[in-house]
């Protein structure tokens, strides 16, 4: 195959969100209160965005809608999409009718005009994707200039230690896929994630025209502490996701 086929292929392999619809249910009543969720990825996003009053946010790969929910409540004016149906389903419940939400693969082109949002929040959705330029590309388009987006992946650095555990040793420079089985709500679904190592994130934050403004490692928010004991423990001496703020130039 030669390397514009190739090209051509990646951008034509969806990210799978759908596979998301099974599991819609019980992964909401989960994301609700678990220290991953609500204790960890979910505050730390919501820190990096600061204040966003009067602010126009796409929350990309919105899920059940907890973080448009919040971003809502702080006075922003929020829209968002999913690949999952299922999972709009559930964000339609908790948001209202009127909630601006589309089903939308991130892997396609976005329904949105240019510069359109103030801030794009991408929290845990572009390791569904193999190929990050033409994502990235639609969120800079849609982004205001100097707009931002803010980012959120697992750690590339605690996958690859967690696989070398459980299994032959990965490489972490390469960009691979990885297939794990989630059961929620006494339904089960695989789910493929693309682990990439920093460079290749970074390099793709560059290529489309981002300036890497933060880039965090938060801790669980520290009422987690008498929650969860050992997964706080476990959270906070070791970080799980990867956080980035980017603005569009």
């Amino acid at each position: 195959m030669s390397h514009a086929a190739e090209e051509d292929a990646l951008v034509a392999i969806p990210s799978r969100a759908g596979d998301y619809d099974s599991l819609a249910e019980g992964y909401t009543a989960e994301n609700e209160t678990s220290i991953i969720n609500a204790y960890y990825e979910r505050p730390a996003a919501l820190a990096l965005a600061g204040d966003v009053a009067g602010r126009r946010v796409l929350d990309a790969g919105c899920g059940s809608g907890p973080l448009f929910a919040a971003l809502r409540e702080r006075g922003a004016a929020v829209s968002g999409f999913d690949g999952s149906a299922g999972m709009l389903a559930q964000a339609r419940r908790r948001l209202g009718p009127d909630a601006d939400l589309r089903v939308v693969d991130l892997a396609g082109p976005l329904p949105y005009p240019d510069d359109e949002f103030d801030d794009v929040m991408a929290s845990l959705v572009l390791h569904y994707l193999r190929d990050w330029g033409p994502p990235l590309a639609e969120l800079h388009r849609v982004l205001k200039p100097g707009g931002r987006l803010i980012a959120s992946v697992n750690h590339p650095t605690l996958i690859n230690v967690i696989r070398r555990m459980t299994g032959p040793r990965p490489d972490y420079f390469a960009t691979a896929d990885r297939v794990e089985e989630w059961t929620m709500g006494g339904q089960t679904a695989e789910l493929t994630f693309w682990d990439r190592p920093l460079h290749a994130m970074t390099d793709a934050f560059t290529a489309a025209g981002f300036r890497i403004s933060v880039v965090h490692e938060p801790r669980p928010v520290p009422e987690a502490r008498e929650l969860f004991g050992e997964e706080f423990h476990l959270l906070d001496t070791f970080p799980s996701f990867l956080f980035f703020v980017l603005h569009a130039e």
